[in-house]
């Protein structure tokens, strides 16, 4: 009984964790979709698009510890205090560890007048090497 109770606890888990990947602040936003895949992220990670910003939404030791390439690193807990750093007429794709955090982030920034993010989900959907 007890492993049925541990899977189904760690099923929920998973869910709640990757439920925001691809979410879209606005109708405006949902052409922010075409880089949801990892291998489309990284041809914009290789041209970037100067009105798109990769932000990383993590502590700055995990930022520092690799991160996509041509990300930002604006944690969670200091973005609201940089907003003068990100114009609102910008798109933006954020991330995290596994996508709630990003969430938490996108939901602050509505409330402030954002309206062109997406939530890529988790730093661990990158396949590619990371930058240091």
């Amino acid at each position: 009984m007890k492993p049925m109770i541990i899977t189904s606890l760690l099923l929920f888990i998973l869910l709640l964790t990757g439920c925001y990947e691809g979410y879209v602040s606005s109708t405006e936003a949902e052409m922010l979709t075409q880089y949801l895949e990892p291998e489309a992220l990284r041809t914009l990670t290789m041209n970037p698009d100067e009105s798109i910003r990769i932000i990383d939404v993590r502590p700055r030791t995990a930022y520092d510890n690799g991160h996509i390439p041509t990300a930002e690193s604006y944690p969670s807990g200091v973005i609201l205090e940089k907003l003068d750093e990100l114009p609102i007429v910008q798109f933006y794709i954020v991330y995290c560890e596994t996508g709630g955090r990003a969430q938490g982030v996108i939901k602050k920034l509505e409330e402030k007048g954002y309206t062109k993010m997406m939530n890529w989900g988790g730093y661990t959907r990158w396949p590619y090497e990371f930058e240091k």
